[in-house]
């Protein structure tokens, strides 16, 4: 415990297991991500604390925060910053779920959460079992997080927790943008507005910032990683009727936007964390893809294979979409490095 203590006394940001060091060619190669001068910081080298999801039993946790925790992780250290994990297991840079209950949350310049099963899971039936494992992958690593934070003698400065556009209501017509109502019309939306509540923090001692995340395209992981194989066999095509909504965002942009409502001390609220493209179609996203790969991308993924998968409920995800603009993004200051479609699947699938 000592030593534990000893190796975050200097205040990181909380991470993930399952997350990577950044080294060698990785961090070369992450030069590319732009940094943001002329913003006011955070800090100039603060410590972070990244989180995912702690299971009962304390199994390692699922879903997709291993994709995109691995790539903050990565960012951040090629900026500059430490990084500590909250895991299960002990080790370098990491502090267990347990040491947190019970010794409390250690000095750090901010906190991110990046927690939950993953509900498009095909393998798991659309069930009430699965329906609560959604709800507490969720909604307990975020509670004790927000609680260690009000506890800790020296809260962090920023918090920042990522949900995602299912706040807002599907429609062929309307268009979202942060300050746009939501969150109470069905399972997922509720489940959004319940995410963001037991993330609140009372008074101003930390600044609080929510990154509401579209489909998220990158290599090795997210959506592409379930699309690839039809695509490059040229059986893919558009979910259904293809003329949803597709609010999609580039991997390197998320953790972009993460790094800069951590760093830029103006950032909080709600920020939609989906790319500033014009507005693109599921159809769309598939010809794109498939132009791509240089493959034909004309064969349909019928409404109802879809609904047999997924289950009617939760097939809505995928049948029906939102058009979600990053106003407040934007007008942050963040500088998207794949604003387009075509350029972000090119990287994706180089």
């Amino acid at each position: 415990m000592e030593r534990l203590k000893q190796n975050l006394r200097g205040g990181r940001p909380f991470l993930r297991e399952g997350t990577e060091p950044c080294t060698g060619n990785r961090a070369a190669a992450l030069a590319s991500y732009p940094r943001k001068p002329n913003l006011p910081s955070l800090c100039d080298l603060c410590h972070l604390c990244i989180a995912g999801r702690r299971r009962e039993g304390g199994e390692k946790s699922g879903g997709g925060t291993g994709f995109i925790g691995t790539a903050l992780t990565q960012l951040l250290k090629a900026r500059g910053h430490e990084v500590t994990l909250v895991s299960r297991k002990p080790g370098p840079d990491r502090i267990t779920w347990d040491e947190l209950d019970t010794s409390g949350l250690p000095h750090c310049d901010a906190a991110v959460n990046l927690a939950g099963e993953n509900i498009l899971n095909p393998l798991r039936r659309w069930n009430e079992r699965f329906q609560k494992e959604i709800l507490s992958s969720r909604l307990e690593t975020t509670q004790i997080l927000a609680r260690a934070i009000k506890k800790a003698p020296q809260p962090p400065q920023a918090w920042v927790l990522v949900t995602g556009v299912a706040y807002y209501q599907p429609s062929l017509t309307a268009e979202y943008d942060e300050d746009s109502p939501g969150g109470d019309f069905d399972f997922f939306s509720n489940l959004v507005t319940k995410w963001e509540a037991a993330a609140r923090l009372p008074g101003e001692s930390t600044r609080q910032v929510v990154v509401r995340s579209g489909v998220v395209l990158g290599r090795g992981g997210g959506a592409i990683g379930h699309m690839l194989l039809p695509f490059r066999l040229g059986l893919g095509g558009p979910i259904g009727p293809g003329h949803q909504f597709f609010p999609w965002i580039h991997i390197r942009d998320l953790a972009g936007i993460l790094a800069h409502a951590v760093e830029a001390s103006h950032v909080q609220g709600v920020l939609n964390g989906v790319a500033p493209a014009p507005t693109t179609t599921n159809a769309e996203f598939a010809k794109a893809f498939g132009t791509a790969l240089g493959r034909p991308a004309f064969i349909p993924l019928p409404s109802m294979v879809v609904q047999a998968v997924f289950g009617r409920e939760r097939a809505i995800m995928l049948l029906e979409g939102q058009k979600v603009v990053p106003r407040r993004t934007l007008a942050t200051g963040y500088q998207y490095s794949f604003p387009e479609l075509g350029a972000a699947l090119k990287e994706v699938v180089a």
